[in-house]
C-alpha cells in the first residue's frame, strides 16, 4: 500500500458466513469509501488477508477477482504485482449496460430516448464550460469524420462519429455524464455496425452548427440543434429496423408456403 503516514490504516474483520468471498469485497468497498483506501494503494498480499479475514487464500482471491471483474481492483503479476486500486474507470458500467442491452432489457428507442435527454444536459453544460482547445478538437473530430466518409472507411466514420458525442460530454465537465455517454455509445456502436450509415454531410453540417452555438455560449440553440439532430437520426435508422422487420415477415412467410 503507499505510504501515507497522516492516513488511517483499513482494518478488516474475520469473516463468518456462507458467501464470505461477498463479505471480503465488501469490506474492501467499504475501505474504499471511507477513503481508507485510494485509487494506487496496494492491497496486502493474499497471504495477509486471509489470516486478517480468517479466510483460506482461495475465498480471498475469489473476492479479488470478484472486484477486479467489477472495475474496482487490478491483478498484476510479478515480483512487483499484487492487488492495485484502480483510477476511475467506466469499464464496469460498460459491460453492466451491455449485459443488459443483450438480455432485451435496454431496447433501441430506450437507447434513443437516453441519448437525447444526457445529451441536452452535455449540450447545456458545454456551452458554459468548454474551453477553446475542447471546441477546436470538436472541429478537427468533424475534419475527420469528412475524411473518412471520403475514403469510403465506415468502420472509422462510425467510431470518429460517435467519439464527437464523447469529447462533448469531456466539454461538459461531468464524469458521471461521461461515463454515461461512454456506455451509450458502445451499446450505440454495435446497433449500428448493422445498419447503412446516414448521409455524413448531414451530419456533419448540424453538428458544425452545435459548435458554433458552443463558441457563442448558446445555449438553447445548441439543445435545438441537438435535438433536432438526434431526432432525425434515430427517424433515419428507426426506418430500416422496421423494414428489417417487414423483410424478415416475409421471408417467414415464403418458407412456411414452401412444400
Amino acid at each position: 500500500m503507499n505510504n501515507n503516514s497522516s492516513r488511517s490504516l483499513p482494518v478488516y474483520v474475520p469473516v463468518q458466513t456462507k458467501r464470505a468471498f461477498e463479505e471480503v469485497a465488501e469490506q474492501i468497498r467499504e475501505q474504499l469509501s471511507l477513503g481508507l483506501l485510494k485509487p494506487g494503494d496496494r492491497l496486502p498480499p493474499e497471504r495477509e488477508l486471509a489470516e486478517r479475514f480468517g479466510l483460506s487464500r482461495n475465498t480471498v482471491r475469489e473476492a479479488l477477482r470478484a472486484l477486479e471483474m467489477s472495475g474496482l481492483l487490478e491483478l498484476r503479476k510479478g515480483a512487483t504485482g499484487g492487488a492495485f486500486i484502480r483510477e476511475g474507470q467506466s469499464d464496469a458500467v460498460i459491460s453492466g449496460f451491455n449485459d443488459l442491452y443483450r438480455l432485451g432489457y435496454i431496447l433501441p428507442d430506450d437507447l434513443a430516448e437516453a441519448r437525447l435527454i444526457v445529451g441536452i444536459e452535455i449540450a447545456r453544460l458545454a456551452c458554459q464550460r468548454a474551453t477553446e482547445e475542447e471546441m477546436a478538437a470538436l472541429d478537427e473530430n468533424l475534419d475527420a469524420s469528412d475524411l473518412a466518409a471520403a475514403r469510403g472507411d465506415d468502420a472509422l466514420r462510425l467510431q470518429v462519429n460517435l467519439n464527437f458525442h464523447a469529447l462533448m460530454a469531456k466539454a461538459a465537465r461531468n464524469p458521471v455524464l461521461i461515463i454515461l455517454i461512454d456506455a451509450l455509445n458502445d451499446i450505440h456502436q454495435q446497433l449500428l455496425r448493422v445498419m447503412i450509415p446516414a448521409e455524413n454531410t448531414r451530419i456533419v453540417a448540424a453538428r458544425r452548427r452545435i459548435v458554433r452555438h458552443l463558441r457563442d455560449r448558446d445555449e438553447d440553440g445548441a439543445v435545438r440543434e441537438l435535438r433536432e439532430h438526434l431526432i432525425a437520426l434515430r427517424k433515419y435508422y428507426k426506418a430500416q429496423e422496421s423494414q428489417s422487420v417487414a423483410d424478415a415477415a416475409d421471408n417467414a412467410e415464403v418458407a412456411e408456403a414452401q412444400p
